[in-house]
């Protein structure tokens, strides 16, 4: 069992910042990859950036050159920085987890809202 807590969310106005936290119940270097995902009202979750264990980062194309991905293993903690939010940003964010390689796994965190206000 893996544990993620996430942090960070909030209400914004477009073109504001808020950076997202997930802290992790062990080592993130156990995992795969992690990963940010969103789900806004009455639509799919959907990937927004991931981090693998070498470092890798990947974007959907809708955020690239808004937010970045990062980690920090000493906190267990992957963030997700957003910058020039827009409206079209308003969802649940939701940090995700990936490990194993004969039988893959994965976890979720909890979600956390974020808004961004014209």
């Amino acid at each position: 069992q893996v544990q993620l807590v996430e942090s960070g969310g909030g209400l914004v106005q477009a073109g504001g910042s808020l950076r997202l936290s997930c802290a992790a119940s062990r080592s993130i270097s156990s995992f795969n990859a992690m990963g940010w995902y969103r789900q806004a009202p009455g639509k799919q979750r959907e990937l927004v950036a991931t981090i693998t264990s070498g470092g890798t980062r990947d974007y959907i194309d809708s955020v690239k050159g808004r937010f970045t991905i990062s980690s920090d293993n000493a906190k267990n903690t992957v963030y997700l920085q957003m910058s020039s939010l827009k409206p079209e940003d308003t969802a649940v964010y939701y940090c995700n987890a990936r490990w194993g390689l004969v039988f893959p796994l994965s976890s979720w965190g909890q979600g956390t809202q974020v808004t961004v206000s014209s």
